[in-house]
């Protein structure tokens, strides 16, 4: 019998053994491959269609986006109202959304009712009329709500930071005007929605309390679209020349938005895995030496972060945060300041100790369920990795010492490599 009076063996989460429940895989019958994780206690399921069709591939600013939006607002058969409805009298929830390489349109459902979604599915996918008085509606409120967001001094500092990194005509750095949303035509996005949904690449992720028949289920609906071979594109980035940056968005405010960036190689280099650890230490959690410094010592902001962006081809590290106007400045001489401290001093045991175990706990955390079991296995496949490198992140942070992370400091971390942007 259990002895409640004897407190339970108390071990650090670097030293859980983690695994990732592997997927499983098949083909349809017209090539499109189809991951699956089947687990879970309650009989609910994901499905996410996921298409080569993000901003990379678009010749004129905005199709993508637009395209990916206009995709459950109508079809031949269908008016927006009564594709909502459908989907709504069922309990699911369909959700679209558009990246830089890649286009999805997701499914949460009750799985005894995958039945009689996927056919409404399949004419999304194959059907969309992008009726006009649609992206009329949709050009209005987008206008609007950037109208509203150009207020805001974080949407600001968001969209120039990666501006100075990547140049405007990248997908990584152009952004929305209103002219833009002036220009979208209808013909334009339906060409778009031809090419790049209708005869373009597809992957299909599914996870949770699967059914039996979920292959005879996507073949039926899903295994005889076209699935072309959409090119990889690789658009070289224009960072800017100069590093430094001061605007005003709003004469009468009161907040800073501070974004510091510098380039970092993607997800394929061999530093970035210990990289993630040095992040984390920097200032990647609440415990960080960033927010210890900058939010608990000196008060300036309410919370600071740094991390590396979640691209594929090319990508940044980033440390943003908000702070009053007046102590804009000092704040980011603390940034530097820490980042001296990391390439000067050792990092002791304790606190290596500490962000070792935070960061295991929070893939704990994050293998919680099949759908974070997928969304792991998803961005592994799409970045095209190996199958081990969820395997090889656990030993970087079980394994990396204070002299490489010392080192990875000196090598990334010098101010003069950062974009420094205050916008006020």
């Amino acid at each position: 019998m259990l002895n409640r009076n004897i407190a339970p063996p108390i071990v650090d989460a670097v030293d859980f053994n983690l695994q990732l429940k592997p997927y499983q895989k098949f083909t349809l019958k017209n090539g499109v491959e189809v991951y699956t994780v089947h687990a879970g206690a309650e009989e609910v399921m994901a499905i996410e269609w996921v298409f080569r069709a993000g901003n990379t591939y678009e010749e004129q600013n905005l199709i993508a986006a637009s395209t990916n939006f206009l995709l459950k607002n109508g079809t031949s058969s269908k008016t927006a109202f009564q594709i909502n409805e459908h989907f709504d009298y069922y309990g699911s929830y369909l959700n679209r959304a558009c990246y830089n390489e890649t286009a999805t349109l997701s499914l949460h459902t009750l799985t005894r009712h995958i039945n009689e979604l996927l056919p409404v599915v399949r004419e999304l996918l194959t059907d969309a009329t992008m009726p006009q008085e649609e992206l009329d509606i949709y050009r209005q409120n987008m206008k609007q709500r950037l109208k509203v967001n150009l207020k805001k001094s974080d949407f600001v500092a968001g969209r120039l930071i990666d501006v100075y990194l990547y140049g405007d005509k990248h997908p990584y750095g152009k952004y929305s005007t209103a002219e833009d949303f002036d220009a979208l035509q209808q013909e334009q996005i339906k060409s778009f929605y031809k090419k790049y949904y209708q005869q373009g690449k597809l992957v299909i992720f599914a996870s949770g309390r699967l059914p039996a028949n979920l292959e005879e289920l996507l073949n039926r609906y899903f295994g005889d679209l076209p699935n072309g071979q959409v090119p990889q594109v690789d658009v070289p980035a224009h960072p800017a020349a100069e590093k430094k940056y001061r605007i005003i968005n709003d004469e009468q405010g009161v907040q800073g938005s501070i974004r510091l960036a510098r380039p970092f190689p993607n997800r394929h280099h061999p530093d970035f895995l210990k990289a993630q650890v040095l992040n984390a230490l920097f200032g990647g959690f609440f415990g960080s030496r960033l927010m210890v410094n900058i939010r608990e010592d000196k008060g300036y902001t309410y919370g600071i972060h740094s991390y590396l962006q979640n691209h594929i081809s090319q990508s940044a590290w980033m440390v943003s945060t908000e702070a009053g106007r007046e102590v804009s400045e000092a704040a980011i001489k603390e940034v530097y300041k820490e980042m001296k401290d990391l390439r000067e001093e050792l990092v002791d045991d304790e606190e290596l100790l500490l962000v070792r175990n935070y960061m295991m706990g929070s893939i704990l955390g994050d293998l919680d369920g099949p759908f974070q079991i997928m969304a792991r296995w998803k961005n592994i496949i799409l970045n095209e990795l190996d199958e081990n490198y969820f395997y090889n992140s656990i030993n970087a942070i079980k394994t990396v010492t204070a002299e490489e992370l010392q080192a990875l400091a000196q090598k990334y971390l010098n101010p003069e490599e950062f974009y420094e942007l205050i916008v006020v």
